[in-house]
């Protein structure tokens, strides 16, 4: 039981991280009136369901909620990290997604001269990662 005590926070601390961060995106979008570009589009498409999925896991404690979310962090993760290298330069733009609209290598919002929009979703996405494997480690079987 202590074993699911530990994962039931961990599982809690990634549905923390994936609020945060669609509520995050929710004021840049409504409240600043930045419009998301495509491949910001597609990661929220798989932070949102997180916020949403994350806590029907918690109570009672279901250890297979890692099963059903850890894809979603990991296809988020894969986007972003994408993002981040086309903003940052390392892809060409011809394999820029983003025909019409918001530009994906556009830094809309640069917090400390570094960090991104799409640097803060790779950093979310790695938490929420890293925590659903620590709990599905830590789950009793």
């Amino acid at each position: 039981m202590h074993n699911d005590a530990t994962a039931w926070k961990l599982v809690f601390g990634a549905w923390i991280i994936a609020s945060c961060a669609t509520l995050g995106a929710l004021f840049f979008g409504e409240v600043m009136q930045l419009p998301p570009c495509l491949l910001c589009w597609y990661q929220r498409i798989f932070m949102f369901p997180l916020a949403l999925i994350l806590p029907l896991g918690l109570a009672p404690f279901d250890r297979n909620i890692v099963r059903y979310t850890l894809p979603l962090a990991v296809i988020g993760w894969l986007i972003a990290i994408f993002h981040q290298m086309l903003v940052a330069g390392w892809v060409p733009q011809e394999l820029e997604p983003c025909a019409r609209g918001v530009p994906c290598s556009k830094t809309v919002i640069d917090f400390f001269d570094f960090v991104t929009i799409p640097l803060l979703s790779i950093a979310a996405f790695s938490a929420i990662i890293v925590l659903l494997l620590l709990a599905r480690m830590r789950s009793s079987r």
